[in-house]
């Protein structure tokens, strides 16, 4: 008899070939929409356009996924997505971009369903492990994604569109036929059929400092990593001459290393270092990787910023959906995912106008110093953050609050009450010296 494959299999092969559709259409739409005449605002604006409308409906995709199953919601999000991919295939003007993005916004339910489900199926000690699955499916798509769509550009910039809408197609099929419904949802389905989504479920969704942490660590991220993404092909080809195909290798390329932390290393990290230890190495590595990348250097300086970015990028994202999900309840994991990726969307609003702008208005370069600067404020507050919920922070700041300053140093004795000091001095001068300067310089903005 065979053996029947484990639902976190099947759930992964579903998130790649998605995520290859995705691959092979995402690097080929700055050259498709310069063919409607678009410029780089323009395009940071197409890219917004999805992220609004997911930002709206991610969340209330995630709701129902909780009421109905996470089966349903995927396979309509992904018929909603395929269908936006033939609409790209037969654009004949800059506003049918604009309609498919849009709609695919609506439907993109996928990612976050998709979380939801992976923490359905695994426990905490596993956890992170499974959420770097997402990771490696993200990685294996810009490999195969971007190398497809480059070669497809030859026959003409709607080709790889059309050959996306098939591949999504065959993947509806596949999880149709092939993907169970988590038993956590069947189990809880009915008792929460009936709640609404209100202020105060919201505030029990996010009641976790974990959740609540990881959430604006993923917009402070994805923000930065927007800007790079909306003008990366622009950039490539103004300063190196690339096309789309060559600019789709280089990022096959960063998606190589992507699978190579993500599909393997991460939960060996985790274990040792901690996600919270990871969030604060992960936009550190991509804010060097991005002002390297912003410099004109020969290729090799490119792929040594491309090959620190792809290493930020993947250990800080599976990090941050672990955490986010470890503080979520079992009944509202969906919800609280939807949320999180809710507010990735709302970085992807904010991120690509702010790009497409500084790239016409500035300089070519001035978007990867802008998402430098991003990542920079990022490494900051996770550090901080790392810090103040450390055990003898806490303990500290409680004896400080109930006995004073008398007590916390009868108790703690004058190492730990010069350590918890210097916390507070650091968080004090980063919040109210350090981030001011640095943006009346310029140096950094959001």
């Amino acid at each position: 008899m065979k053996k029947a494959r484990s639902p976190l299999f099947i759930i992964f092969v579903v998130v790649f070939l998605d995520l290859v559709c995705f691959g092979i259409v995402i690097p080929i739409l700055p050259y498709y929409a310069r063919q409607f005449g678009a410029s780089a605002t323009a395009l940071g604006w197409l890219m917004t356009s999805y992220s609004f409308m997911q930002f709206f409906f991610a969340p209330v995709w995630g709701r129902v996924s909780d009421r109905i199953g996470r089966r349903p919601v995927l396979l309509a999000s992904m018929t909603g997505i395929m269908l936006s991919m033939v609409v790209l295939g037969f654009a004949s003007s800059l506003f049918w971009l604009f309609a498919a993005r849009t709609f695919a916004g609506i439907c993109g339910a996928n990612i976050s369903t998709a979380t939801a489900y992976i923490a359905d199926v695994t426990d905490e000690k596993d956890r992170t492990k499974g959420m770097g699955m997402i990771g490696a499916a993200f990685g294996l798509g810009f490999i195969f994604g971007p190398a497809i769509g480059g070669v497809l550009s030859r026959f003409g910039l709607g080709t790889p569109m059309f050959a996306a809408a098939g591949l999504s197609l065959a993947n509806i099929a596949y999880a149709y036929f092939k993907l169970p419904e988590p038993p956590i949802t069947r189990e809880l389905r009915e008792q929460h059929r009936h709640k609404r989504f209100d202020a105060r479920a919201f505030r029990e969704t996010m009641g976790d400092s974990r959740t609540r942490m990881a959430t604006l660590l993923f917009f402070v991220v994805t923000v930065a990593f927007t800007q790079m993404e909306v003008v990366f092909a622009l950039f490539m080809l103004a300063r190196h001459g690339f096309n789309a195909q060559s600019a789709g290798l280089l990022l096959a390329f960063m998606g190589i290393i992507m699978v190579g932390i993500q599909g393997g290393l991460i939960g060996k990290l985790s274990k040792r270092f901690g996600e919270s230890r990871l969030v604060i190495a992960g936009p550190l590595l991509m804010a060097l990787g991005l002002v390297l990348l912003a410099q004109t250097q020969p290729m090799g300086f490119v792929f040594a910023a491309m090959t620190l970015v792809a290493i930020g990028n993947g250990i800080t994202n599976p990090s941050l959906s672990s955490l986010a999900s470890k503080g979520a309840k079992p009944e509202r994991r969906g919800a609280t995912l939807g949320i999180y990726q809710s507010a990735g969307s709302l970085a992807r609003v904010v991120g690509p106008p702010i790009a497409g702008w500084a790239y016409d208005a500035l300089g070519v370069q001035v978007p990867f110093l802008i998402a430098a600067g991003t990542m920079a404020f990022a490494f900051w507050a996770a550090a901080l953050w790392h810090m103040g919920s450390a055990s003898w922070i806490v303990e500290a700041r409680k004896t400080f609050r109930s006995r004073g300053f008398k007590g916390l140093l009868k108790t703690s004795g004058w190492k730990l009450l010069a350590a918890f000091f210097a916390y507070y001095l650091i968080r004090d001068i980063t919040l109210y010296i350090l981030l001011p300067w640095l943006a009346a310089k310029g140096l950094l903005s959001i």
